[in-house]
């Protein structure tokens, strides 16, 4: 219902803008309108068409990893934080591989998979909350807050529209798409801390304890020392070494699967197969989405909407005295708590008007691989179980939305610009 109003919002607010320019003279208005709806039109079957076959690589490569026993090597190792995060789940109980299957789901990138996996750990969680079935437990109030905090690993679909996008700019083979690796793993880290202080306040848990405090701390002090590393140097070599880093890691993973599986006697090219059909019939059905979202923003854009936006934005933060770079960014973190596909639509829209390898559409990016759509996930989580009241769960989301947003201008300053 969120993405109907604001589609509509932005077909209105581009029409009544051109009916107001054409009124003060400018006879063009609408055929810039029109013009940009076709154009909208044609950009989201394109990028579609060359996310198709990104989309059938990674996901036949996952297929390889849990065929191998990756998948559920990762659930394991996650297991032993996740009983302290959530106490009230016995030690043993389905709901704890179903919730370590969902968060390996997502540190991969692999929203397909995620969702129906997190599904399923929330009727399992639901089957602990016998006392007041329509009321959220803490323990339910937890995982999804840690699903709304974005969980990135590897920011695998926003990487490929990247190549996608820069295929289309003519940047070719030089272009690494992977350079935001580094700084999406900063920022998701972040806001999913956040999400996760802000509801151990509410529920009271003892997460200072040092089982859990020291691994916390320990990661923190890695990625501060690598972002402190990467601020001391040049713009261009930090980027370049963020990058090297993020396509080092994405190709170790591929060839962890790929040799595992092979110990383990899987037929890893079957497998591929089977997980590149599933990927090429997501790419298809992006396509109606995609498409809606460019034509809205396309026209939002062209009536001068979007201009006017930005530059109220534009006018309070330089008033007081910020850099402005981060602004056409913007729009994309405030649309994702809303919408994804309106977010990707955004990301897109800012990728092929700034240039895929701007300091914006690096930022865009970043946003956008590290945050997840706060009210979808809040609306299909509770919603499966027949839960009405949520409680402290939109609120720790949305305190976790707000660090994530902020820490990525943040970390996008120290380590791109």
């Amino acid at each position: 219902m969120a993405l109907n109003w604001v589609w509509t919002g932005f077909f209105t607010a581009a029409f009544a803008t051109a009916i107001w320019r054409w009124l003060i003279g400018d006879d063009g208005i609408f055929q810039a309108l029109l013009t940009a709806m076709f154009d909208g039109a044609r950009s989201g079957f394109e990028i579609s068409l060359g996310l198709a076959g990104i989309m059938c690589l990674w996901l036949g490569l996952m297929r390889v990893g849990e065929k191998a026993g990756m998948i559920e090597l990762l659930a394991r190792v996650a297991s032993p934080l996740l009983t302290r995060l959530f106490p009230e789940v016995p030690k043993g109980h389905p709901a704890q591989g179903a919730m370590t299957m969902n968060i390996s789901a997502n540190l991969l990138g692999l929203d397909n998979a995620a969702t129906p996996l997190g599904l399923n750990a929330m009727r399992e969680l639901q089957s602990l909350n016998t006392a007041q079935s329509e009321t959220a437990s803490n323990a339910q109030i937890m995982f999804v807050v840690m699903n709304t905090a974005g969980l990135t690993l590897i920011p695998t679909s926003v990487i490929a529209i990247r190549q996608s996008v820069a295929l289309k700019q003519g940047l070719g083979a030089d272009f690494n798409a992977a350079d935001i690796f580094l700084p999406t793993l900063i920022v998701t880290f972040i806001s999913l801390l956040a999400g996760v202080m802000a509801v151990a306040f509410c529920q009271r848990l003892p997460i200072w304890r040092a089982k859990l405090l020291l691994p916390v701390l320990a990661v923190a002090g890695l990625l501060a020392a690598a972002v402190g590393a990467l601020a001391r140097l040049p713009a261009d070599q930090a980027a370049r070494i963020a990058g090297a880093v993020g396509a080092g890691v994405i190709l170790g993973v591929v060839m962890l699967f790929l040799l595992v599986g092979v110990w383990r006697r899987v037929n890893v090219y079957d497998a591929f197969i089977d997980g590149a059909k599933e990927g090429f019939g997501v790419a298809v059905q992006i396509i109606p989405y995609l498409i809606a979202i460019l034509v809205a923003i396309g026209v939002f854009r062209a009536a001068g909407c979007m201009d006017a936006v930005l530059a109220a934005i534009g006018a309070a933060v330089g008033a007081l005295g910020l850099d402005t770079g981060f602004l056409p960014a913007l729009p994309v973190g405030l649309m994702k708590i809303l919408s994804g596909a309106g977010a990707r639509g955004l990301m897109i829209d800012v990728l092929q008007t700034y240039g895929v390898d701007s300091f914006a559409g690096r930022l865009a990016a970043i946003v956008q691989g590290s945050t997840e759509t706060t009210f979808y996930v809040l609306a299909a989580y509770f919603g499966s179980v027949g839960v009405k009241h949520a409680r402290h769960a939109l609120a720790c989301a949305l305190i976790a939305d707000a660090v994530g947003l902020i820490s990525a201008i943040g970390v996008g300053y120290l380590m791109l610009r």
